[in-house]
């Protein structure tokens, strides 16, 4: 999936920064919803990225059954943890 299709589908935007918090708010809604009802693994966890990104993600073991992509899940989590520690 497209990281700007995502956001502007969902936020109206690709510039997900410029949003006021009711619109952030709104918008992880939207994901959330299409989140829960997506069955396409690598759709669901671009979803469940965006989710992460803006804050808002479920545990990923409680978010995907498959135990692959629940430690994918947590890798990245991890990662981008990392990754934000430089900043």
């Amino acid at each position: 999936m497209d990281l700007d299709a995502i956001s502007h589908h969902f936020f109206g935007t690709t510039d997900i920064d410029t949003l006021s918090p009711e619109a952030l708010e709104a918008g992880r809604e939207r994901v959330s919803l299409a989140f829960g009802t997506e069955r396409e693994p690598g759709r669901r966890f671009a979803l469940w990225a965006v989710l992460r990104a803006t804050g808002d993600a479920p545990d990923p073991t409680r978010a995907f059954k498959d135990p692959r992509e629940q430690r994918a899940a947590q890798m990245y989590a991890s990662a981008i943890g990392m990754a934000g520690a430089d900043d």
